[in-house]
């Protein structure tokens, strides 16, 4: 850690007012608990928001924040302003992957706690929150804005539509930080890009036996699967691939009219994740050719859609926005941290240069993205900490630090 960094950091963890806020966060412990559970039993399935989001709007507004609205693509803003110094967001997403009607129940065993979304994100909204309330408790003047933020669409078909929309429209933002994540000795620096596409494989249909020797849309996507099964990726940068749905057919007896496959592509290098995706495509084309020429015909066609696109990028972890995090997590009795990639809201700033890491929200986690996801919410207190430290350290205490995040020239993102 750079000297400027450990000297910034350690003035703003040995202020009366900031020891007295980690006391605060520790205090607040069951209050954040119990939101996260009342966000969690909120559906909040992809494009439909709304009702957590309203949920998370008006505690934003109770925790002491007077400018809190939801925007035109349904993110939740509220902003603690500062004395015009850099502009930072602190964030979770609203969304979760699960479908609407999912019971969303939480129940409790061994202390765990069960429940589809039970950490991803709900924690992190509750995090975000708990983080707003100290620094209300505290009466911090800090030299920077905080943006206090719940983004929707992070998850699967959302394509991280809610970060997209808030970088196009504020050009402005200096740093941004993630609470999205279950393990505290995990930060997230890097970005790991993906490519999802739908693939429909369409024939002409008939009877088994009666129109036996015509193509197979089901038969087609067979070889498309096989195909893409046996492709070959770099474990450095890790570039992965995955069918992860299919449908097709109307029965045994009938030979396939139509046949859909759902692929998901990964890597955390974005020129891997242009090769992967053009050998896949190149892949999906020869099935449906290898297919019509088995049975000598033209008559099967093959069309993909583009579901989505996840930038892929890196950052040095000597960014003074990494650092603050890693001296955070140190003081917080957290000694080895790991730097790794994923694909969370980080995924838009880290491609736009804009300094940004994904945080632990506390406790411990497992079973993410399963109906029988799980929380322990013992130490669930040191991720608001943590996230607490970091942000003051970055926007500065007014009269007693200055802001070590820096400001940036302006940049923006298409919407798509």
């Amino acid at each position: 850690m750079s000297d400027d960094i450990a000297w910034q950091f350690e003035a703003v963890n040995g202020h009366q007012l900031v020891r007295n806020g980690l006391a605060f966060l520790e205090s607040d412990a069951p209050r954040t608990l119990e939101e996260q559970k009342a966000m969690t039993v909120i559906p909040a399935p992809p494009f439909k928001e709304q009702a957590r989001a309203e949920f998370f709007r008006a505690r934003l507004a109770s925790a002491g924040l007077r400018e809190v609205r939801i925007d035109a693509e349904g993110n939740v803003i509220g902003i603690r302003r500062g004395r015009g110094g850099p502009t930072l967001v602190l964030s979770a997403h609203i969304d979760t992957v699960f479908p609407e009607g999912t019971d969303l129940t939480i129940t409790e065993k061994a202390g765990l706690l069960i429940a589809p979304g039970i950490r991803d994100d709900s924690r992190g909204l509750a995090a975000v929150l708990s983080v707003a309330r100290a620094l209300a408790e505290t009466g911090l003047k800090t030299g920077g804005d905080i943006w206090f933020v719940g983004t929707v669409g992070e998850e699967g078909l959302g394509n991280l539509r809610g970060v997209r929309a808030l970088f196009c429209d504020h050009a402005a933002i200096d740093g941004f930080i993630s609470i999205d994540g279950g393990d505290m000795g995990r930060v997230v620096t890097g970005a790991t890009g993906s490519r999802r596409f739908r693939v429909s494989y369409k024939g002409p249909g008939g009877h088994s036996f009666g129109a036996f020797g015509l193509p197979s849309a089901v038969h087609a996507l067979g070889r498309a699967i096989a195909k893409i099964s046996e492709m070959r990726t770099p474990q450095v940068p890790k570039t992965t691939f995955n069918v992860g749905r299919v449908r097709g057919g109307t029965g045994a007896t009938a030979i396939a009219e139509d046949a859909v496959m759902d692929l998901d592509l990964r890597s955390n290098s974005g020129e891997e994740l242009e090769k992967i995706a053009a050998h896949a495509l190149a892949l999906i084309g020869e099935a449906a050719r290898e297919e019509n020429a088995r049975w000598n015909s033209d008559r099967l066609t093959v069309a993909t859609e583009d579901l989505g696109a996840r930038p892929a990028g890196a950052q040095p972890t000597d960014l003074p926005i990494v650092r603050a995090a890693v001296a955070s997590l140190n003081s917080l009795g957290i000694s080895e941290v790991q730097y790794v990639a994923s694909s969370t809201d980080c995924n838009i700033p880290i491609s736009l240069g804009i300094p940004a890491v994904a945080l632990p929200g506390g406790g411990r986690s497992g079973g993410n993205h399963s109906l029988t996801e799980w929380y322990d919410p013992r130490l669930g207190h040191l991720g608001p900490q943590n996230a607490f430290l970091t942000v003051l350290t970055l926007v500065g205490i007014d009269g007693v630090t200055q802001p070590a995040l820096l400001r940036r020239s302006d940049a923006r993102i298409s919407r798509t």
